[in-house]
């Protein structure tokens, strides 16, 4: 229970979300389960102010977020109906002194009247709002920690999804898109293997991780899902080589309707679907992962702020009715970005059972996954794994949904990095 006290000898009122109330000197006070203070007569007049230090470590939009909700609280919540019978003799006001990790401290500073220093009576609402109103400015975060995912160095890692045979998948990927087997393994006690693709080292570049589970050859991909993209120097002659292989073209390399981009669309045996793009020198050829959204403005403020991703391009095409957004940690044609794609008019896809997630690397997963509940409480989602090690490996990980239900792990680097060592 949150616990809220005012110290007959300097008028502190206290919080803490543990119930060990701790003045502005830092001196532990006794602990206290109500409020009691010696308030009584016909009126007082309370205000609001902020002091100018005393608040070590907090940021100055905390202390501003903090007085907002001391202020709206005395005016409008229970607080004004209980101090409003009360005497103008006892002059006082809130005085901001400090907010850390154990809670809120107030200090409550007033006349010396006897009004304040003898008789009490407990006063319950004042109480309640207090330590509702301290709540709250304890969970807000500060400008540093919505900052990080801007600062922190990260990049996509992979993206997971499901095959009906790995054998057979890893043969086309390798024979008609021309990738590496990066790394294979089975774990049986799990009933599962997977298998990392990809043109690069995962050191560096992104993969494919392709999960076979036990017994299960066939998935729903879903509505929901677009397409993954590959980069190549000539679409025509990878569109011949899936063709020699066996593979299915939907789209024949050619020039994009109104433009010059030679493109082209293949089918994996699985149905998954690759854009082909024609791309001169690039340094990630598994370029896009195209994910569709119903409201594109959301999930562009969503990866930006939970994610710290940066909009590289957004396309609005009317007469097809979409609009796209490429979302990623370096300019389009450098990396593997993320294609969220607007259909006009559609909220809601299914998401069948198909595809998985894309992994981010970050320097820490635990402030990494302090952010996305903040934003999560803003713009929607869910948390669907806790920052911390996976069990038996040791990589620390969290997980989560975006607005739209699509899931992303973000994964230590450090940890991720040894992970790959292991392989060798």
């Amino acid at each position: 229970m949150s616990a809220v006290t005012l110290s007959p000898a300097t008028h502190q009122c206290c919080f803490s979300k543990n119930g060990v109330l701790f003045s502005p000197t830092k001196r532990l006070m006794a602990k206290s389960a109500r409020f009691e203070t010696a308030v009584h007569g016909k009126g007082m007049k309370v205000t609001c102010q902020a002091a100018s230090n005393g608040a070590d470590g907090v940021s100055d939009v905390q202390r501003r977020k903090v007085m907002e909700l001391l202020t709206f609280g005395t005016v409008g919540l229970p607080a004004a109906g209980i101090l409003a019978p009360y005497t103008a003799r006892a002059r006082c006001c809130f005085k901001f002194c400090n907010v850390n990790n154990n809670g809120i401290t107030l200090s409550l500073c007033a006349s010396r009247s006897p009004l304040l220093q003898s008789q009490c009576s407990p006063i319950t609402h004042l109480s309640q709002s207090i330590s509702s109103m301290a709540e709250s400015a304890s969970n807000v975060p500060s400008a540093e920690l919505l900052e990080f995912p801007k600062k922190d160095k990260r990049r996509l890692l992979h993206a997971v999804y499901r095959v009906g045979n790995l054998e057979r998948s890893i043969k086309f990927y390798t024979e008609a898109f021309g990738m590496k087997l990066l790394r294979q393994r089975d774990i049986p006690e799990e009933k599962y293997s997977n298998a990392f693709l990809g043109y690069g080292p995962e050191e560096s570049n992104f993969a494919v991780e392709l999960t076979y589970n036990y017994g299960v050859d066939k998935y729903d991909i879903g509505t929901g899902f677009g397409h993954f993209a590959i980069a190549t120097s000539d679409v025509y002659k990878l569109v011949e080589d899936i063709k020699a292989k066996g593979g299915t073209i939907t789209r024949e390399a050619g020039p994009v309707k109104g433009g010059t981009s030679v493109i082209a669309f293949a089918k994996d045996p699985d149905g998954y679907l690759f854009e082909l793009i024609e791309r001169k020198g690039t340094p990630e050829p598994l370029c896009q992962v195209m994910l569709r959204v119903g409201d594109l403005d959301r999930s562009i403020k969503f990866y930006e702020k939970a994610l710290g991703m940066q909009l590289c391009r957004k396309v609005d095409r009317p007469e097809q009715k979409y609009t796209l957004a490429m979302m990623g940690y370096a300019e389009e044609k450098e990396t593997t970005v993320l294609e969220l794609t607007y259909n006009y008019g559609v909220t809601e896809y299914t998401k069948g059972n198909a595809y998985g997630q894309v992994a981010i690397s970050t320097s820490d997963v635990y402030k990494s996954g302090e952010v996305v509940k903040h934003v999560i409480q803003e713009l929607g989602g869910k948390v669907t794994r806790e920052a911390g090690p996976i069990p038996g490996l040791n990589t620390k990980i969290t997980a989560f949904l975006d607005p739209d239900g699509w899931k992303t792990v973000l994964v230590d680097n450090e940890d991720f990095l040894k992970e790959l060592q292991k392989k060798e």
